[in-house]
Order: C-alpha cells, then sequence, then structure tokens
C-alpha cells in the first residue's frame, strides 16, 4: 500500500488527516491489507507464509473490530457497512 493510499483512507475513516490511531482507521487499514493479500493468494495458492500473514491480519482486525463494538455500537455498525465486512 503506499502513501497516496494510506493517506486517503486515514482522511476518509479518521477525526482528521493526523489520526491513525483509531480502531476505526486501524480497522480500515487491516481491511486493504487483506484484500490484497487475498487476490494474491488467488494467485499463489502455495503461499503458505503469505497465508499465515493473513491470518494474522485477520485475527487482528477482528480484535479490533471487538473492542469497537464495545466501546462504540453505533460507529461499528456502519465501519462494517462501509467497509462492506461481514
Amino acid at each position: 500500500m503506499d502513501k497516496q493510499k494510506k493517506a486517503e483512507i486515514t482522511k476518509t475513516h479518521g477525526k482528521n488527516e493526523k489520526d491513525t490511531g483509531s480502531a476505526s482507521v486501524q480497522i480500515a487499514l487491516l481491511t486493504e491489507r487483506i484484500n490484497h493479500l487475498t487476490k494474491h493468494l488467488q494467485e499463489h495458492r502455495q503461499d503458505m507464509h503469505s497465508k499465515r500473514g493473513l491470518m494474522k491480519l485477520v485475527g487482528q482486525r477482528r480484535r479490533l473490530l471487538k473492542y469497537l463494538e464495545k466501546s462504540d455500537l453505533e460507529q461499528f455498525r456502519e465501519l462494517k457497512k462501509k467497509l462492506g465486512i461481514r
């Protein structure tokens, strides 16, 4: 992911351009990385190292989503709808 894409995601999901630490921004960045790795693994099915990395990212995103659900349910629902997460 390049700097422009990262800045765009931060601007869209954060309070301001410098807000990189909030849960919603972190979840959006992880979702972008997960989508990229998923496309990679569709072409390279035997790449077990990338598959392990993908599983770690999914687990980290799941933990952040659980935290966001406890702390701010409305933002959690809005973010899931916006990112298309089930």
